[in-house]
């Protein structure tokens, strides 16, 4: 049966925990995987911007000898013209696996309904599961463990990135706090929360929604936050989103209430003076750049596992 990489819910906790450990693999070892997406055609479907997405697929596939085609839907009769389900039976017929990154989740779950080749979500409005699964594995390489370790986020909160976030922690045993305004607008999604409490029972780790930074952060192995404007934010909100969030800034006093080694993440792009200042994301704390470097490895786990390639 076709496999899809939709959310992180997709994948057993065991699978989560093999596809971080193969990405650590992949990127100790990329020759010996470098013929193993041979004739292989990965189709990357984008409706947003995008760097570190596009760059780490397409090179991925390149460098496991495969081939990456880039599709801009704003040039696509997809949705329009043409229905997604028409549009996916018809990619099937000529690709091995596709990627999409779409505004609707609803429609990348249609798109893999009417799929037989995997389809990944390279981000939506309500999850981001790519990029967890590369931000667990930096914090497993820099930490030696994710397991009773502690995730803050902070900022806004009701987002596709804390979504998959709490998912991700919840998953491997890490406990996350997250760190939000009150108020629907700012906090994580209930159906998540409640998703996330059930798996973090089960786990014996915590999830908790806080409405104070300094809590939220406190004794912190790992310090994250993201845009507070997101793609799907009207622009004219944003003075009134930077004074509702402000408060919580990661800046230099904020990461003295986590643990003296404690590390910084953001997805990026990020914006200095904003979600966090210059003098974290820049200093010895922030492993931003590393933290994306690992979206190559761990997407290319991804692929291989959905095509069956590791197991």
């Amino acid at each position: 049966m076709v496999r899809h990489f939709l959310d992180v819910t997709d994948v057993t906790d065991e699978e989560l925990n093999k596809l971080i450990d193969w990405g650590i693999e992949i990127k100790k070892n990329p020759e010996k995987y470098s013929s193993a997406m041979k004739d292989k055609t990965l189709l990357m479907i984008f409706a947003k911007p995008s760097l570190r997405t596009r760059l780490s697929f397409e090179v991925g596939m390149t460098q496991m000898g495969g081939h990456g085609i880039y599709y801009d839907i704003s040039t696509s009769p997809m949705g329009k013209k043409e229905s997604i389900p028409d549009t996916a039976r018809t990619a099937e017929r000529y690709c091995d696996i596709v990627m999409a990154r779409l505004f609707e989740h609803k429609d990348i779950v249609e798109y893999a309904e009417n799929s037989k080749i995997p389809v990944i979500n390279a981000l939506t409005n309500y999850s981001h599961p790519c990029q967890i699964v590369c931000d667990l594995q930096i914090i497993k390489e820099k930490k030696g463990k994710l397991n009773g370790l502690k995730l803050a986020y902070l900022g806004d909160s009701n987002n596709n990135v804390t979504h998959s976030l709490m998912h991700g922690c919840s998953k491997v045993g890490m406990n996350i706090s997250v760190g939000c305004p009150e108020g629907e607008e700012y906090s994580p999604q209930k159906k998540v929360v409640e998703e996330t409490e059930k798996i973090a029972e089960k786990n014996n780790c915590k999830v908790e929604i806080v409405h104070n930074s300094k809590e939220a952060v406190k004794d912190a192995d790992v310090v994250y936050t993201d845009s507070w404007m997101s793609y799907h934010i009207d622009p004219a909100k944003k003075e009134e989103r930077i004074n509702k969030l402000m408060p919580f800034q990661v800046n230099s006093e904020l990461m003295k209430f986590a643990k003296p080694d404690a590390i910084f993440m953001n997805c990026l792009p990020a914006l200095r003076g904003y979600e966090q200042t210059a003098e974290v994301i820049d200093g010895p704390q922030s492993i931003v750049f590393d933290q994306a470097e690992n979206r190559l490895h761990a997407q290319k786990a991804i692929m291989l596992f959905l095509l069956g390639k590791i197991k």
